[in-house]
């Protein structure tokens, strides 16, 4: 992931590039301005330092010669053209021999620092001001047979004027940084125009909006780079679309086939898959599959896992496509799985439901006969009742309210009969007209839960939900409440006293949300378990009848999830409770 530092104002980049190579060459000339600088100044010292030091040598000659050192200075002071040239001279213990600066009593000398180079290097110089008369001098201090010969000027404008440094290097050096500035300004600008283009091309690419303007780049280097790039973007953008095209039919394809589609890589990592791979393969697994990587490590899948594993690592092996069929018979279903290999080693696994044999048309031609079938019991216990009623005038009052309330239950029942047969047919013939909001699983789940919590408490039935990301649906609420609580109403009324219940969103992607509804209960058997979802079908009509219901909850189930684009199977065994898998598309 790309991520870019957000800053108010920001400089252009012409700018920072310009300022960022003008500042590093400013500081480089004020560094050599101010290395040049104490150079001259260190060789105006030193070129003073070394007339002074000729004269302390002189002065040592000559004093050697004469011993009245008084005449000596004053002879050599007149034949030089600095006049108030002050002679010292130090023994070796820091005692000062002679002065002519006209102080007569003076500190031990060796502590100044002319004299401490000169006692460590032979010469020395320093300009300081006279502890003895107070006044600034350029001091310069030879060792001559531990003897200190000391000249020193006064620093007065003779001296500065000796001591000041040559000013043209520095006029140089401010002349080139004129030139570089504008050679500079200009490079950047033209670097700054073609990344304004380049930069100005991008967002429009980002706004998806494909620049119609051609762009001018100056005929250089940078140039032709950004030539490239937009060359190379537009024959990407063409393959782009060419591609997304032929992408988009085949995603489309699989979305809506009829069987459980998958492609994977050489390495077994998912390409492509479409929702009835997940829902097939839970119905075959004895264990939650939740990814489609995960589908190949199914028990009942091991011969298509051999065939992978014999012939992807198999480099002798003919270059051509192959090819694997197994067909595994199921909770009620018969699943015929395909794979195959291709000359890359990818492959695709199919798994088409070949059990489906004319369900639809069984369901009509069974549907009159049901509705009749259904309707007429309740009515017959109605009649039956009102008729004991009418001939039996006699009949105790408590009695006729025995009859009176059996009445009232049947009536009830055939309410929530005729109810679920008219939400079954506004599905089939009129599902356009259910109101669409946002609805909440989990809110949905707590209020169902809270609605059946008399009936669970009584049965000891206790309930997991496992609703991460907090999932929510824009579909019709009354549809979404009758897929939940009729999931419910069925693990309350046949999974049995203490079952456990687990409501569990345990996928996501993009487009759907992947549910789980399962019970812990008694289950159903394999015969029953394909037909379960049929209108009026019932696995135990005579249990079936005396806890309630209608025969359609299932159903209704069904219907609900087909119009929230989504599927629904279901898988059991006796003694391990029902697992449906359904999926519900996140928005209509």
């Amino acid at each position: 992931m790309v991520r870019v530092e957000k800053m108010r104002n920001r400089m252009p980049f012409s700018q920072r590039l310009f300022w960022s190579i003008f500042v590093m060459f400013l500081g480089f000339t004020v560094c050599f301005l101010l290395f040049q600088y104490q150079r001259e100044r260190e060789f105006s010292q030193e070129k003073l330092n070394n007339v002074l030091s000729n004269y302390n040598y002189q002065l040592f000659r000559r004093t050697q010669q004469d011993a009245d050192i008084n005449k000596v200075v004053q002879q050599f002071i007149e034949e030089i053209p600095q006049k108030e040239l002050r002679v010292t001279i130090i023994d070796p213990n820091g005692k000062v021999l002679f002065d002519n600066s006209g102080t007569e009593e003076f500190n031990n000398h060796n502590d100044r620092s002319e004299v401490r180079k000169a006692r460590l290097y032979n010469e020395g110089f320093a300009i300081r001001t006279s502890g003895s008369t107070g006044r600034r001098y350029f001091y310069s201090a030879s060792n001559i047979g531990s003897y200190i010969y000391r000249s020193a000027l006064p620093y007065d404008p003779y001296v500065q004027s000796a001591l000041s440094t040559d000013k043209d290097f520095i006029y140089f050096m401010i002349l080139m940084t004129l030139i570089f500035f504008f050679v500079l300004s200009r490079f950047t600008f033209s670097i700054g125009r073609t990344i304004s283009k380049l930069r100005d091309f991008a967002l429009n690419i980002e706004k998806d909006r494909i620049p119609e303007t051609d762009y001018t780049f100056p005929n250089d280097e940078l140039g032709d780079i950004s030539k490239n790039i937009i060359t190379l973007y537009h024959q990407q953008q063409k393959a782009k679309d060419e591609l997304s095209m032929e992408r988009e039919k085949l995603i489309k394809h699989f979305q809506y086939a009829k069987e459980g589609f998958a492609m994977f890589t050489p390495e077994g990592k998912e390409i492509l898959s479409n929702i009835l791979l997940i829902q097939f393969s839970n119905v075959i697994s004895d264990s939650q599959i939740r990814q489609a990587e995960e589908v190949i490590e199914i028990h009942e899948l091991e011969p298509i896992k051999a065939f992978l594993n014999k012939n992807i690592p198999n480099t002798n092996r003919k270059r051509k496509v192959l090819r694997e069929s197994v067909t595994i018979d199921k909770n009620g279903k018969i699943f015929l799985i395909e794979c195959i290999l291709f000359l890359d080693n990818s492959y695709e696994i199919s798994i088409n439901d070949i059990s489906r044999q004319e369900e639809e048309s069984r369901m009509k031609r069974q549907l009159t006969q049901n509705v009749a079938h259904e309707l007429k019991t309740p009515v017959s216990s109605i009649q039956g009742y009102l008729e004991t009623i009418i001939s039996n005038p006699e009949l105790t009052s408590d009695k006729r309210q025995f009859f009176l309330e059996r009445c009232y239950s049947q009536s009830t029942r055939l309410t929530g009969l005729l109810r679920d047969i008219s939400v079954l047919n506004r599905l089939d013939e009129a599902s356009d007209m259910f109101d669409l909001s946002d609805i909440n699983i989990p809110k949905l789940i707590a209020e169902i839960q809270k609605e059946c919590s008399k009936e669970m408490e009584e049965k000891q039935i206790t309930s997991e939900i496992i609703l991460p990301g907090d999932p929510t649906i824009h579909g019709n609420y009354s549809l979404l409440y009758s897929i939940f609580r009729n999931l419910y109403d069925n693990s309350i009324a046949y999974a049995g006293e203490g079952s456990q219940i687990t409501v569990n969103c345990y996928k996501e992607d993009p487009k759907f949300y992947y549910f789980s509804f399962a019970d812990n209960g008694v289950g159903i058997s394999e015969e029953h378990i394909n037909r379960i979802f049929e209108r009026f079908y019932r696995v135990d009509k005579g249990r079936s009848r005396k806890v309630g219901g209608t025969g359609l909850g299932l159903s209704i189930v069904k219907n609900g999830v087909n119009f929230h684009k989504g599927q629904i199977s279901a898988k059991s065994s006796p003694g391990k409770g029902v697992t449906f898998f359904f999926t519900l598309k996140k928005k209509l």
